[in-house]
């Protein structure tokens, strides 16, 4: 979700900036949140052979939250908590649904460090875009294949109507 721009040309173009930036910072806290509960199932699923691959993004991405949490507060907004459960986008009964839920989680992480590199400042868009990095990364691990543009293939998905980014997500759901 994109914050819109409620003021005219009289000043306020920064402060919407900052509105934009902190709405961007939220996004991303809220699928950090979403990963962390979706790294929980893939951990309880995954074959033995992945398991440490699994326990390394599951702390990656609780680190990462915890970081988006202070970056919230330092933009003088309050950080959204996590949902108690999410909604899975397949059903997990086993190793192999495990693996592709890890890399759907990337994917639609990618999607919202996307928008994170274009709303945010400087120093935060430097990390957005290492986090966006990870996240291609880690799905081109998890799915042994990448793509062209990480972060955009949802948004393309969502243009024709056969899917929705992590971004446009609510909040309840995967």
């Amino acid at each position: 979700m994109r914050a819109t721009a409620v003021h005219g040309k009289s000043g306020h173009e920064e402060a919407d900036g900052e509105h934009d930036e902190l709405t961007a910072v939220q996004a991303a806290l809220a699928a950090e949140h979403a990963a962390v509960y979706g790294y929980g199932v893939v951990g309880g699923r995954i074959a033995d052979d992945r398991r440490k691959e699994a326990q390394a993004a599951y702390d990656g991405h609780r680190a990462r939250r915890d970081a988006l949490r202070r970056e919230v507060r330092d933009l003088g907004g309050t950080p959204r908590a996590a949902a108690a459960a999410y909604e899975l986008p397949f059903p997990v009964p086993d190793a192999a649904a495990a693996v592709r839920l890890a890399a759907e989680l990337e994917d639609r992480l990618a999607a919202v460090y996307a928008d994170l590199v274009r709303a945010g400042a400087a120093a935060r868009r430097a990390e957005a875009a290492a986090a966006l990095r990870e996240a291609a990364v880690r799905a081109v691990r998890w799915r042994g294949s990448g793509v062209a543009f990480p972060g955009l293939v949802e948004r393309a998905a969502a243009v024709t109507g056969s899917g929705s980014g992590a971004a446009s997500a609510s909040a309840g759901a995967l």
